[in-house]
């Protein structure tokens, strides 16, 4: 009996290979994945089909099929905006791109605000919530039923019972202890809530691995809020451990609210399998004309489209490219990018925490700095709390401003979304914003790692090699 299950976990393992092999991403995911598969695979087998796959398959499956009705709805929006395209030609080489992997392009008629910390950024969002007239469209990777996240249902409630319609969606492993009656009060007062589950469909009942990480905020098509905030009090800097929590979020206004929305309209068609009746008509803001693109990208894409994002950002800096993020794991593409800027006299830098919420990650990030100092991309450490924003400038004309870490997982297992904002004026609020920053922070020293105890370097490296699935 021993031996046939043996023999069973060893086939099962020869497959499961074959799988990865056909599928994994990255040439070393796949090596390793394959060797691991084959050579222990009585841990290896369960571990792959809940961690192993970076293609989110039954999101592609119904974007093909069920999810047709919102081919429809992205052609539409698309036609409703000619009118705010902007020109190929003006727009900055440093993004692109990614103009061509966004669902919507680079629109015009925009103001921008730079929320900078939690006290700005959920008093903007509550005020949007109170102005809204038509519907609320409401989703965060994380929601909890504390201060702020009561202060946020209390006012979700009251509009729909005002009439409004309002719709929460919520990520199942994010939001996974917001209780049962948080939720049903909400129901109870007609806002629609619902969970987004990666393990929805028979291929993904194991599949734990992926996240809805976006936060969003749309107010009748015509404001949007995109950023790393979510909804709990430790993002108003009330946690003792943490204490000040710096994070930045950013409000739009006018036809870029729209990417936004299209982005939340095919997440609620996968959770729902319901096609929402949202207005896709543009207005112009009437205090702005900023250009901007909403770059959602998530494992369900044909290409990585944050990976391809942050690289082609990276090689088409010329004077600057500044980059925070709380988790900085990147792949070896991201860390070519950098040295080679650093190395063609690009100022580079890389801001991200001195405090750790996952050791892992914290500890990954040191393997990084001495094999970039030396091409001239430095490193400071955040001191004043814990730095929790994902943003990057690029020059003085391009700022991105989103939810995306520099790491595996947002780059190929996270649903992600990203305010590109091309204009001089929004790109200098967010080079004075992160100078404050770096004035908080200190700069590595290039033999600091050196200097570290053994044992502390190989734990290190160890959680480097475990960076594709932290």
């Amino acid at each position: 009996m021993i031996a046939l299950i043996v023999a069973a976990f060893h086939v099962a393992g020869l497959l499961t290979s074959i799988h990865a092999i056909m599928t994994t991403r990255t040439e070393q995911g796949a090596i390793a994945w394959a060797v691991a598969l084959n050579t222990v695979p009585y841990l290896s087998v369960p571990a792959y089909w809940v961690l192993g796959r970076s293609r989110f398959q039954g999101y592609v499956t119904a974007r093909r099929g069920e999810m047709a009705e919102i081919v429809d709805v992205r052609e539409e929006s698309r036609a409703a905006v000619r009118a705010f395209e902007r020109p190929d030609e003006e727009i900055s080489p440093a993004v692109r791109a990614a103009q061509l992997l966004a669902g919507l392009p680079y629109l015009t008629g925009n103001s921008v605000e730079l929320l900078v910390d939690g006290d700005a950024t959920f008093a903007s969002i509550l005020q949007g919530i109170d102005a809204s007239e038509e519907y609320v469209l409401f989703q965060f990777f994380i929601v909890h039923d504390d201060e702020i996240g009561r202060q946020v249902k209390t006012r979700l409630i009251e509009r729909a019972k005002a009439g409004v319609r309002v719709y929460f969606l919520y990520d199942e492993v994010g939001s996974h202890d917001l209780p049962g009656a948080y939720k049903e009060e909400l129901r109870e007062a007609g806002v629609e809530v619902r969970e987004f589950h990666a393990r929805k469909g028979p291929g993904n009942r194991f599949q734990l691995n992926f996240r809805n990480h976006r936060k969003v905020v749309v107010v009748d098509g015509r404001v949007a809020w995109v950023g790393g905030h979510n909804v709990g009090d430790e993002y108003l800097g009330r946690d003792p451990k943490f204490g000040h929590w710096r994070d930045t979020h950013v409000r739009i206004e006018g036809p870029a609210a729209l990417g936004a929305q299209l982005s939340f309209a095919e997440d609620w068609y996968w959770a729902t399998e319901s096609r929402l009746d949202l207005d896709w008509t543009p207005v112009r803001s009437a205090d702005g004309d900023v250009p901007v693109l909403i770059l959602p990208s998530g494992p369900a894409d044909e290409l990585e489209t944050a990976n391809l994002m942050f690289v082609h950002a990276i090689h088409s800096a010329k004077e600057r490219i500044w980059i925070a993020s709380p988790y900085f794991v990147p792949d070896r593409p991201v860390v070519t990018a950098l040295q080679l800027a650093g190395l063609r006299g690009v100022d580079v830098r890389v801001l991200i925490p001195d405090k750790a919420d996952h050791l892992g990650v914290w500890l990954a990030a040191y393997s990084y700095l001495d094999e970039s100092a030396a091409t001239g991309v430095d490193f400071y450490r955040y001191q004043d709390g814990f730095l929790h924003q994902k943003v990057v400038l690029i020059d003085d004309v391009v700022a991105a401003v989103g939810t995306a870490n520099f790491d595996n997982r947002s780059f190929r297992l996270n649903f992600e979304i990203t305010a590109l904002v091309a204009d001089r004026g929004f790109a200098g609020e967010v080079e004075r914003m992160l100078e404050d920053d770096f004035a908080k922070s200190r700069l590595m020293e290039p033999g600091e790692y050196d200097a570290k105890p053994w044992w502390f370097r190989v734990g290190v490296n160890l959680a480097r090699l475990t960076a594709p699935v932290q």
